[in-house]
């Protein structure tokens, strides 16, 4: 069992408001998001060889922002439930699962860089299955706390599945390799440099 490292976890405050809890991962999330350059992301997910069943690129940011909420106030309600119990197992496992939670938040954050910005599927997938495997465990420690903290995560774990097939798909109909996606048009015109998006 991964133990609680306070140096590797967010401050106990995060956990104990709802609105920073629920706010902090969204806040986070869209900053990494515009940090990648929106344009630019969208662009090189276009250009990308997909596997079936992709979807459009708006659908990514009203997805994410549920997601994250919804595992802020997982965060919240099972340090809460935890933290406050009599049970001094359910006040350990709340600790625990912080600092997954903590570990995990990080995974989640790096892979949209990865993917986009340095263009390292091999890394990106990696670090996604990583974190599947994070959010899995996570799911089990804060249902032993508080069984709804538990099923808050389950649609994140089922979108994260959805997101490694895509990840480990684009890599290998790509040969793991996206450096070939910013090749100079010649007299295509346009703003963009990515070879296969459409004007």
């Amino acid at each position: 069992m991964t133990s609680y490292i306070p140096s590797l976890t967010l401050p106990a405050s995060i956990f104990q408001s709802p609105a920073a809890s629920v706010l902090l991962p969204i806040a986070a999330g869209t900053a990494i998001g515009f940090s990648t350059r929106p344009k630019e992301t969208q662009a090189t997910y276009l250009a990308l060889r997909q596997p079936p069943l992709r979807p459009p690129p708006w659908i990514f940011g009203p997805v994410w922002t549920l997601l994250y909420g919804a595992m802020g106030y997982a965060a919240h309600r099972a340090w809460t439930e935890g933290v406050n119990s009599v049970d001094p197992q359910k006040v350990l496992l709340a600790k625990h699962g912080a600092t997954l939670y903590t570990i995990q938040l990080g995974l989640n954050l790096i892979w949209m860089p990865l993917f986009f910005r340095f263009k390292r599927p091999i890394e990106a997938t990696v670090d996604i299955v990583a974190l599947t495997g994070t959010v899995g465990y996570l799911a089990y420690i804060w249902g032993e706390v508080d069984e709804v903290s538990g099923w808050l995560l389950a649609p994140y774990l089922g979108w994260l599945g959805f997101a490694t097939y895509l990840t480990v798909g684009a890599g290998y109909l790509n040969g793991w390799n996206f450096s070939d996606k910013e090749k100079l048009k010649s007299a295509k015109g346009g703003r963009t440099k990515f070879v296969d998006e459409k004007p």
